[in-house]
């Protein structure tokens, strides 16, 4: 006790030191397990932000937000899709009545009016059909006649074969504003047991093909013109607000029928006869030192077989 009366001072100051040793030990202990989490949480940011950088597109960094960037680019291709849509206008099927399904009267009846009027329209825009032209639709022409115009049609078939028919229509419509000399033909796929029995001519054994964006129903058009038609049926196409596609174009010289449209004076179609239109040839004055007259331009009467496409677009949610 004297030695601890003697150093008061010293002994205080070393159990203080003690103590503060002792807090400086759970101190850095304590720090020390911070520092381990600390650094395991830098870890597993550290992965995953080169996890995110080696992903494509990458995210970015800094001032780069390139997931910003892809939602602003998806807004804009949504809309530009969109507008996209006013180039993909649907066809209208025929007949489409406003509140319940195609029945087989009612398209029995419109189709035969709207093969009439298609018909009408050839003649009017002078373009030679084939005799009973039927627009592929010669199976059902023909079972008419057999039934005194009372057609009945698989279950299910009338709907598939309204849209077909709307479809049909509105290719021969784009021909027939071109001005073709001749309409040769139109096939289509069979949507309908009936098809089995139409005339092979009148068909395709190619299927629709249907994707994420909607179905392409393919069509086959056969007919007779001049270059100059054949670029207003191509442009006809490009421009119409349906979704046409042209998918092959197989061009070659068609044979002479001697056949001229209705409406064409007798000069006309003796130029039309010898594969020749008036307005494509232009005669010049005698050449010194050979008879007769020159030809500027001679062209020749072509056979045209086009397969195009009508797009469906899937309707938007």
């Amino acid at each position: 006790m004297g030695w601890l009366k003697r150093n008061l001072f010293f002994a205080i100051g070393v159990v203080v030191a003690i103590g503060l040793l002792g807090a400086a030990g759970f101190y850095d202990y304590a720090s020390w397990g911070h520092n381990q989490a600390a650094f395991a949480h830098l870890n597993e940011v550290y992965t995953k932000l080169k996890d995110l950088s080696n992903k494509k597109p990458s995210p970015g960094g800094g001032q780069v937000d390139n997931i910003a960037a892809a939602n602003e680019q998806r807004t804009k291709l949504e809309a530009w899709v969109g507008q996209t849509r006013n180039y993909f206008q649907p066809i209208d099927p025929i007949p489409k009545p406003a509140n319940g399904p195609v029945t087989d009267p009612l398209f029995a009846g419109t189709l035969h009016r709207t093969l009439a009027q298609l018909q009408h329209d050839a003649g009017a825009a002078n373009v030679v059909l084939p005799p009973e032209c039927a627009f592929s639709f010669s199976a059902y022409v023909a079972g008419a006649a057999a039934t005194g115009d009372r057609l009945t049609f698989a279950p299910g078939s009338p709907g598939p074969l309204s849209v077909q028919l709307g479809e049909v229509k509105a290719i021969s419509e784009v021909l027939f504003g071109a001005g073709i000399n001749t309409l040769d033909g139109i096939q289509r796929f069979r949507v309908s047991p009936d098809d089995a029995g139409g005339p092979l001519t009148d068909y395709l054994d190619d299927q629709p093909v249907t994707n994420d964006l909607g179905i392409l129903a393919p069509y086959q058009a056969t007919f007779r013109a001049f270059s100059p038609e054949i670029a207003r049926a191509l442009e006809g196409f490009a421009s119409s607000p349906h979704g046409f596609i042209v998918k092959t174009i197989n061009v070659q010289p068609a044979a002479s029928t001697g056949v001229s449209p209705a409406g064409v004076n007798p000069a006309e179609a003796a130029l039309y006869a010898l594969g020749r239109p008036s307005s494509t040839v232009a005669l010049a004055a005698p050449v010194p030192g050979r008879g007769g007259l020159q030809t500027v331009l001679d062209e020749q009467l072509l056979s045209v077989t086009l397969k195009v496409e009508v797009v469906k677009l899937t309707p938007r949610n």
